[in-house]
């Protein structure tokens, strides 16, 4: 069963087609990769379901519910977590405070100078367990922007599902790590995202083919296929599109 589709989804900027008559489909509780050379579309297809642009046609469908065209907003409310390519904690914040402010976001909850959230107990909880699995317990008290770009970036995906989402898309998470950090953020999303629907841009094959039951290939803003990561390791199209020159947008 799907938990995300897309149907003949299109998207032009300023006339240039970038998406044309994409259908994809994403199965509840695998892990589902998007790979494709430089310019294929990928970030562009991630804009547009999450709702940071709205398609120039066709259709986003979301636990059987359409939302084409909604506010990022409702659609994270809806249940739908997103990390970015860029790093997007808040830098002058430690990592407690991050965690936190996701948690409340979640449940609605505004700070303001009258409400005591560090009275909250089940916040802190949850807070605190989510810096344990994330292994930045120890630092928790640490500003984001002391952090190296991989504990940066896993302070970042500890907090889109820190908004304990349905579905979780992840872009690029593994970008300018090193091989070390690569095998830690490998390791940490299998932990983290257990039992959850992830999508994934990433332009490491070691990182998809680790990571993914299922692999869709964009080319041209087009899908060139989706299949297990066997046969798209074994298909000579997607071969000559991609896997022979590892690039990404």
């Amino acid at each position: 069963m799907n938990i995300l589709e897309t149907r003949n989804l299109n998207h032009d900027f300023d006339g240039h087609t970038v998406l044309s008559q994409v259908n994809l489909g994403v199965r509840h509780g695998e892990i589902h990769a998007i790979i494709g050379p430089n310019g294929a579309g990928k970030t562009t297809l991630f804009n547009v379901i999450s709702g940071a642009y709205p398609p120039s046609g066709g259709k986003v469908l979301f636990k059987n519910k359409e939302i084409t065209g909604f506010p990022a907003y409702k659609i994270q409310r809806l249940g739908m977590g997103r990390s970015f390519q860029m790093t997007a904690t808040f830098d002058q914040l430690s990592a407690f405070q991050n965690i936190r402010m996701a948690i409340l976001a979640r449940r609605g909850i505004r700070f303001n100078l009258f409400r005591r959230v560090d009275k909250m107990n089940d916040i802190t909880a949850e807070t605190v367990d989510i810096l344990q699995k994330l292994d930045l317990w120890e630092a928790c008290h640490t500003p984001a922007a002391m952090f190296s770009y991989g504990r940066q970036r896993s302070l970042e995906i500890g907090m889109a599902l820190a908004t304990d989402p349905d579905l979780i898309m992840l872009d690029e998470p593994a970008a300018g790590m090193s091989a070390d950090e690569t095998h830690m953020a490998v390791a940490l999303i299998q932990k983290l995202t257990k039992g959850k629907t992830v999508v994934i841009i990433e332009h490491d094959m070691d990182v998809v083919f680790s990571l993914a039951d299922r692999i869709t290939v964009l080319n041209h803003g087009t899908i060139l296929a989706t299949e297990n990561p066997e046969t798209i390791r074994a298909n000579a199209a997607v071969r000559a599109a991609y896997l022979g020159r590892v690039e990404d947008e």
